[in-house]
């Protein structure tokens, strides 16, 4: 008969789930076991349940692994700073790690601040640390409502010119036109020269009229009617 693969995926059931990993862990510590025995090999396995109990397999120590494990990590660190910065003394490098972790623990400070004055991330705080933000966010406030209030300010401040320079200039156009209105008034009121000689001729024709038909007339009556005196 032959054996059903079974699909590598998640199982659904918890109690189904709970059996198959008891059975899985077993069989995995006893390859680790059969590994080590027959490579003559230093091994260590640390498992997590999905409920957080620990399970954990070592040929020999698990101490002793972890131990191992973390000089061999320390060690590929270093190597790695080396090659990248070989010039560098050994002080400095761990100058610069010093101001490494300062400069990434200021930063996760800052941007921890920063979602709280958002109002996230607030379950940690106490009263205290939520009095003292609250303090800091109506400054803030405070400051921005300054910022507009000045803006705004500054903003009718300048409308307030333009106004101004606005009636300066529509008092200068109006007396210019009154200006123009008034000399056109006196130009409309003047004779002009054609009419000027036509009044003259008239006059000079009614002043030979009168003296045909008036020779008794003296120079009194003309000077009376504002005639000029006839010849």
């Amino acid at each position: 008969m032959v054996r059903q693969k079974i699909e590598i995926k998640k199982i659904d059931s918890l109690s189904a789930r709970q059996v198959t990993f008891a059975k899985r862990r077993r069989g995995l510590f006893k390859k680790a076991q059969e590994l080590s025995t027959l490579c003559d090999v230093e091994l260590g396995l640390i498992v997590f349940s999905a409920t957080g109990k620990l399970s954990e397999y070592s040929s020999s120590s698990m101490v002793q692994v972890l131990a191992r494990h973390n000089m061999h990590s320390e060690k590929n660190e270093n190597d790695l700073e080396h090659h990248h910065h070989p010039q560098l003394p050994l002080q400095l490098q761990q100058d610069n790690r010093c101001t490494h972790a300062m400069l990434l623990k200021e930063y996760k400070d800052k941007d921890r601040h920063l979602r709280q004055l958002k109002g996230e991330d607030l379950q940690e705080l106490g009263m205290e640390d939520l009095i003292r933000l609250e303090k800091q966010m109506e400054r803030g406030l405070s400051r921005v409502q300054k910022s507009k209030d000045d803006i705004r300010l500054k903003e009718m401040s300048a409308l307030k010119k333009k106004e101004a320079t606005l009636k300066d200039e529509n008092a200068q156009m109006k007396q210019f036109f009154d200006q123009m209105g008034s000399s056109m008034s006196t130009q409309g009121d003047k004779p002009s020269p054609d009419q000027e000689g036509q009044y003259d001729d008239s006059v000079t024709n009614t002043c030979n009229l009168a003296h045909n038909h008036l020779p008794n007339c003296n120079s009194d009556t003309f000077l009376t009617l504002g005639l000029p005196f006839p010849d």
